[in-house]
């Protein structure tokens, strides 16, 4: 089995360290350290309200990443701008409100306007992976094919929240998303709500290539570290 690429998600690093409006802790120091713990990328969310990760923590982070850098993001112009200034890795794309904790759902591209397949080109053209942030639902996955997206990210929160009666039906949803995601030609990634105890059913998962991870990563850091905590997390996933 190929080895499943982790991406450490350190927004909350960054939230951290708003609720002081302070210097610390530092989401770039955080950056480091989780490369050297031995994560494939690392992974941010420049949001609209900028309530957690700012300009300067990406530009930053783009500059001392040595391995990759991943950059979630609004459909909009000016993280367009952002995006093909900074030139990220990789950016996914994924729907936003103000008003919402974290991240709800997947994007609705059966209602996305045409300029998201212009956003999608002129991204790729720059040298930009790109990813759709999507539930795991057929109609919408086909949708991404259609907009040329490179790769899918199962949005696993009803997995990862689900009941014990429905967590294997809410599995089995994941899994033949992957399926039509890899048989559409796109890349099969995961995120969102994925913890030490419910990655494992993740390794079943046909073509999984990448799963983010932030949450969980950072609240066990409280209590073990960070680099321990992302050496855990590679553990988890049969990777050390």
């Amino acid at each position: 089995m190929e080895k499943i690429r982790l991406g450490v998600n350190i927004d909350h690093v960054a939230t951290l360290r708003e609720a002081r409006k302070t210097n610390e802790p530092d989401p770039v120091a955080a950056a480091v350290v989780v490369e050297m713990a031995g994560a494939d990328q690392i992974t941010v969310h420049l949001r609209e309200d900028r309530r957690h990760i700012q300009n300067r923590d990406v530009r930053m982070i783009r500059e001392v990443a040595k391995t990759a850098l991943n950059l979630e993001m609004a459909a909009t112009a000016e993280m367009q701008e952002i995006a093909l200034a900074l030139r990220p890795d990789s950016v996914c794309i994924a729907p936003e409100r103000r008003e919402e904790i974290t991240t709800e759902g997947g994007l609705n591209l059966a209602d996305a306007p045409a300029s998201l397949g212009d956003m999608v080109a002129t991204l790729k053209d720059a040298g930009i992976h790109v990813t759709a942030f999507l539930s795991p639902d057929s109609k919408h996955i086909q949708e991404a094919a259609r907009f040329r997206f490179d790769a899918v990210e199962i949005h696993t929160g009803a997995y990862a929240n689900a009941a014990r009666h429905r967590v294997e039906p809410e599995l089995k949803r994941v899994k033949e998303a992957a399926g039509a995601i890899r048989h559409m030609g796109m890349r099969v990634h995961a995120g969102h709500g994925l913890d030490y105890h419910n990655i494992g059913a993740m390794l079943d998962v046909p073509g999984l290539e990448e799963v983010n991870i932030g949450h969980s990563i950072v609240s066990r850091a409280v209590f073990t570290g960070l680099d321990r905590a992302v050496r855990d997390m590679l553990a988890a996933l049969g990777r050390i």
